[in-house]
């Protein structure tokens, strides 16, 4: 039976994002810039990647301690080879209730949706920030169409997953404009549309106040045109502030990390595809595990390892953000997911 364990500010450990690959094929313009990650860029050599065996050994550590939802990330998660294997693997580990994967969709065909989901795959979270050509393929940098994403996004809604949400990370001055698009587009079709606060997440992005379009924004864009009013959290902890639809349409969240800081009900715990664990989005250093496992240690040893992190952790970055004087460098997004 799984122990619920704390960290220093009281917070439960519910959730652990695993990135399987820090490779991706898209360069989005807020996460992998090609100004950094051009045909120059050292990706981790295979070798370095945490196997599928000796995540699951994380996993199930990260269990022991609460964990029930593990969700899949990169880069891009679907350039890990067999990721199948590991969502079945992931499944039979005692405590995980939930398997979810975040993916830019453009490798996600009807055949590969339809193995996720026998797999054990029950949610789906895709990214798309903008409905004409022009503003995605500005974004994703590499000539990638909506169509493409549009398919994947089909192909996961006929696959049956209990559910398919939808990204959009809203940058001003980039995609913006989109957002009544986007909000037009989904609603009705029983996708959820999730905008996100652009994150200084990494060092790689440019990220300046002036280019985050906030929660309040958002909402009033939305509201304007499609009435929509706040919907109580599904649980405690819920990144997406929900509102639905006043005409009954379905519901879109907003993900406010910067003007509206979540810090204090944050249980999620992530796994670098390096095999160092990152207690917070932003930090600036992991706590490794792969020498560890790499070691031989026991269960035990790997156990009191994981505890020992979660038990120390303190990290609130996003409430601390304007009182951060001296700027550490932070783990790029590439390497931690979403």
């Amino acid at each position: 039976m799984s122990n619920t364990f704390v960290d220093r500010f009281n917070r439960p450990l519910h959730d652990l994002r695993v990135s399987v690959t820090d490779r991706c094929n898209f360069r989005c313009v807020y996460c992998m810039p090609k100004e950094v990650f051009n045909s120059d860029y050292k990706f981790l050599p295979r070798k370095e990647l945490l196997t599928f065996e000796e995540i699951i050994r994380v996993v199930d550590a990260f269990a022991k301690m609460g964990v029930s939802k593990v969700r899949l990330t990169g880069g891009e998660p679907l350039l890990r080879n067999d990721l199948e294997l590991l969502i079945e693997k992931i499944q039979q580990v005692q405590g995980i209730s939930d398997i979810s994967l975040t993916t830019n969709a453009s490798l996600l065909t009807p055949k590969r949706a339809e193995r996720l989901k026998s797999a054990g795959l029950k949610r789906v979270n895709i990214s798309l920030d903008a409905l004409d050509d022009e503003t995605f393929m500005r974004v994703n940098d590499v000539g990638i169409s909506v169509q493409t994403v549009l398919d994947g996004i089909h192909a996961a809604s006929e696959a049956g997953f209990d559910a398919v949400k939808v990204n959009m990370v809203v940058k001003k001055g980039l995609n913006d404009h989109s957002i009544l698009p986007m909000a037009e587009f989904f609603r009705g079709t029983g996708q959820i549309l999730r905008f996100i606060e652009f994150m200084d997440v990494g060092n790689s992005n440019a990220w300046n106040l002036d280019h985050v379009t906030t929660t309040a924004e958002i909402a009033d864009t939305i509201n304007a045109k499609f009435p929509i009013e706040p919907v109580e959290a599904n649980y405690k902890g819920e990144v997406a502030k929900r509102w639905r639809y006043t005409d009954g349409s379905g519901e879109i969240g907003i993900i406010s990390s910067v003007s509206q800081p979540f810090c204090g009900d944050c249980s999620r715990a992530r796994l670098s595809a390096l095999g160092s664990v990152y207690t917070c989005l932003f930090a600036s250093q992991g706590h490794d595990l792969r020498d560890l496992l790499r070691a031989g240690v026991s269960d035990d040893v790997l156990d009191a390892r994981v505890r020992e992190i979660w038990s120390g952790r303190e990290d609130r970055y996003s409430e601390t953000r304007s009182q951060v004087v001296t700027l550490k460098p932070k783990v790029e997004m590439s390497y931690i997911g979403g």
